[in-house]
């Protein structure tokens, strides 16, 4: 990630004197601020042939409970469940591991057990995620995915085997959560100076607010600092020093997007966005699969669509579907489908006053209400999604007379275009159903991570929160 800064620090360091020492540039757009030159000790290897440079002034140690370690959990979870099952039951019957369905099976499960374990340590890495929450949906589809794909190709293997595999495999990881939910959070020391303030306010975190640079903090998981802001020197060798021995040096804007899963730009010259176009290799990717999806879902529940438009019709007069300008994809108007959920004609006031939806708002129909609670009135934007104008995931569509409203109102809010738009998106799964301009300006920071953190582990985040959101209803009116 890189820093939200409008001038960017750059270091750069020279070894010198045959390893014995390291100077470091503070630049600045090309302009060096200041020089710094650490003396250091020569210790073990460095990138297999180098020197390695150990600081002496190091006064941070970085090191986690082994419990986190990546290498611990995945070669534990394959052991537990997928090795020592087989072994057990080879040493049992030592003719089962010439048997090619078990072959089959124990190749299959390690794919779907280091596939699920991936896309639960990319999901829990999420603001506001409770990782152990999606354990079993992760492994739930990482396992159907693989075992379906070899039914699909007629390959013999053990069923039970599979079953007892994705069992342990869920058992493992709620296991590790269990015991690791007692241990020490995450634990940062703060920098003083600059914006650094406004962390006070956000959880999960074991803040340590360091007044003087010889400050010993044990077990640090990495340093806050806002790189935007004038140290001084005594600051600035410091954060040499942490870089140095190891730890992670974080800029506070990155570490407040990283909590609270908002990107907050002032300035369109310091956003951190990087590339201000997401990766075009997945917006294809995407657009194909969102494509097949839809259309399979349209083919397979159409009774369903069909009963749902018999039971609009009946509550109440007017069209079944609802049809509405919205701002979609680059800037461009289209028209977006929904199940009518509102009487026809129903209020009073402007084109933007009707756009707005309200709490507990009087226009809507008895079956609206349920289908807007559940989010079935969605479900006919698989018609945009065939067309190509939205997605599944994504920003939501405003109406056009919203969209302008907004426009006129706040900053960059017309770079939110960039990507499709979606029927369920970021926002929408935290925060909810909001019209008001300062809500919006919340909504949009929410859409700048989707867009800066634009992956197939985000979107799986937000299908899985977004099933939630229709069995409880969040944020419906």
């Amino acid at each position: 990630m890189q820093p939200h800064c409008r001038k960017p620090l750059i270091f750069d360091y020279v070894e010198i004197a045959g390893g014995r020492d390291v100077r470091f540039a503070l630049r600045t757009n090309g302009q060096v601020r200041c020089r710094i030159t650490l003396a250091c000790r020569r210790h073990g290897n460095f990138g297999g042939r180098g020197k390695a440079l150990n600081v002496a002034a190091s006064t941070i140690v970085g090191s986690r409970h082994f419990l986190f370690r990546i290498r611990f959990q995945l070669l534990g979870g394959l052991t537990f469940a997928i090795f020592a099952p087989a072994i057990i039951r080879i040493v049992f019957n030592p003719e089962f591991i010439y048997l090619a369905n078990l072959q089959v099976t124990v190749t299959a499960a390690a794919i779907a057990h280091m596939a699920g374990f991936l896309s639960y340590r990319r999901i829990g890495n999420f603001p506001g995620v409770a990782a152990a929450s999606y354990i079993l949906p992760t492994f739930a589809l990482s396992y159907g995915a693989v075992f379906l794909t070899i039914f699909f190709f007629r390959f013999e293997y053990s069923r039970f085997q599979a079953a007892a595999s994705f069992t342990q495999s869920t058992l493992w990881y709620f296991g590790l959560s269990l015991l690791t939910r007692h241990l020490d959070p995450y634990r940062l020391v703060v920098v003083p100076g600059g914006d650094v303030e406004r962390l006070k306010t956000l959880p999960g975190v074991h803040w340590f607010w360091i007044k003087s640079t010889n400050t010993i903090i044990e077990r640090a998981s990495g340093v806050v600092v806002d790189l935007r802001a004038d140290l001084g020197a005594e600051w600035e060798r410091y954060i040499a020093d942490r870089a140095l021995s190891g730890t992670p040096v974080y800029h506070v804007k990155q570490v407040r997007e990283s909590l609270t899963g908002r990107v907050e730009i002032e300035h369109l010259s310091e956003n951190t966005l990087g590339s201000l176009n997401p990766n075009q290799a997945y917006l294809k990717i995407k657009q194909a699969a969102d494509w097949v999806s839809a259309l399979i879902l349209i083919v397979v529940l159409s009774p369903v669509l069909a009963l749902v438009a018999l039971l609009i019709r009946l509550d109440s007069e007017g069209p079944v579907l609802f049809r509405q300008h919205r701002m979609g994809y680059r800037g461009k108007i289209c028209t977006v489908y929904k199940f009518r959920s509102m009487r026809q004609h129903a209020g009073a006031g402007g084109d933007k006053e009707k756009a707005i939806t309200k709490r507990d708002d009087d226009r809507i129909t008895r079956v609206g209400r349920f289908l807007r609670k559940f989010r079935i009135d969605e479900l006919p934007q698989a018609i945009n999604i065939l067309r190509g104008e939205m997605s599944w995931i994504g920003p939501r569509p405003e109406a056009v007379v919203l969209s302008q409203w907004y426009e006129a109102e706040l900053p960059f809010y017309r770079y939110r275009h960039i990507v499709r738009p979606g029927i369920s998106g970021w926002a929408q799964v935290n925060q909810g159903h909001v019209a008001a301009v300062d809500d919006v300006m919340e909504k949009l920071h929410y859409d700048f991570y989707y867009i800066k953190n634009f992956s197939p582990w985000l979107d799986v985040l937000i299908a899985l929160k977004t099933m939630k959101t229709m069995l409880t209803g969040f944020g419906a009116r």
